[in-house]
């Protein structure tokens, strides 16, 4: 299913903070993550069970590998969103290309349709486009994150990862670092197999 750490020195440490539509965005800290989990408890409901624990999971690859957890707080300094930016690999022809992975993405019901959302994509694209990303892939809606930048990954050349996501849902956002030999097959970190949160399952299949 599409889902949508303290930094180490791979990136500049996020700190300076904007204030945007009456909430903060920051980097996640240790002290965040219970809110964290809550975040996506009520983002997710029922696929919450799944989520969290990936997200905690996910969150353990920062202190060794390039990648981005943001938070979003209102003005009684509550986490109201969360985003997640992690290392995956596109296998192209002529190299392995580190990429990022936006998943997952949350925000409590009561933030919604407020633009907390839109306002952590912005500011972990930014983050990611001045450290050197060469693109950001994701499962989600286009209509949704055709508003910030992503676009169907096949139409630039890119393969899925799996037969199972669809075609529209597998998005991009190419960042200025990218050049055009980068194509080939987006190769997923291990967590989002480990949790099946990849692609859509068909139940009647079952």
């Amino acid at each position: 299913m599409p889902v949508s750490g303290e930094l180490d020195n791979c990136f500049a440490p996020y700190t300076t903070g904007a204030y945007v539509r009456r909430v903060l965005i920051r980097e996640e800290r240790s002290t965040d993550h219970a809110a964290v989990r809550d975040v996506h408890r009520e983002a997710f409901g029922a696929h919450s069970e799944m989520v969290v624990p990936l997200v905690d999971d996910l969150r353990g690859s920062l202190s060794s590998e390039p990648g981005l957890s943001l938070v979003a707080l209102d003005d009684a300094n509550d986490v109201v969103g969360h985003v997640l930016f992690t290392r995956s690999i596109l296998d192209a022809p002529r190299q392995l290309v580190d990429v990022q992975v936006l998943s997952p993405l949350g925000v409590r019901p009561r933030a919604q349709r407020q633009g907390v959302g839109g306002e952590l994509i912005r500011h972990g694209i930014e983050v990611l486009a001045n450290a050197g990303v060469v693109a950001v892939f994701l499962e989600g809606d286009p209509g949704y994150y055709s508003r910030f930048g992503f676009s169907a990954a096949g139409d630039h050349g890119f393969r899925r990862p799996s037969l199972r996501i669809p075609k529209p849902g597998f998005q991009v956002r190419l960042l200025p670092a990218y050049a055009a030999w980068m194509t080939g097959t987006l190769v997923y970190r291990h967590e989002f197999w480990d949790y099946d949160a990849v692609g859509l399952r068909d139940p009647a299949s079952s």
